[in-house]
């Protein structure tokens, strides 16, 4: 790897992701909820969900034509683009903190410490210990 290459990764943080939704200010007070974090931008088509500690971010775009994805994928429906892990210190309470909040847990679990969930308009999420 050449020594500009290595200086321009160390460069370029992720600080965020995006998430598509059919109302963005709707989404991102469920994730603030969900996980305790704080609202940053509340606009019409455009909101963010910031970390306390102030280094990740969650924002969500307006997309009136959002179609949900499937999970596990089936051919010829929309397919999961990516999704979020979160780890916790207690699978069952986040369980239930999750779903109190309008979080579906999904039919297909692949595996037994790993909760594989949707929020309230179908992006798939992981709660891990």
């Amino acid at each position: 790897m050449s020594v500009v290459a290595a200086s321009v990764r160390r460069m370029i943080p992720l600080v965020g992701v995006v998430l598509d939704a059919p109302d963005p200010q709707k989404l991102a007070r469920f994730y603030c909820e969900l996980l305790g974090w704080e609202l940053d931008a509340d606009e019409e088509t455009w909101a963010t969900a910031l970390s306390p500690d102030g280094g990740t971010k969650l924002s969500f775009q307006l997309e009136p034509n959002y179609r949900t994805p499937t999970w596990p994928s089936e051919t010829e429906k929309p397919q999961m683009q990516l999704h979020l892990d979160f780890r916790v210190d207690d699978l069952e309470a986040a369980h239930q903190h999750a779903t109190s909040l309008g979080a579906r847990l999904q039919d297909f679990q692949p595996q037994p410490d790993v909760r594989v969930y949707a929020d309230p308009v179908g992006h798939i999420f992981c709660f891990f210990v």
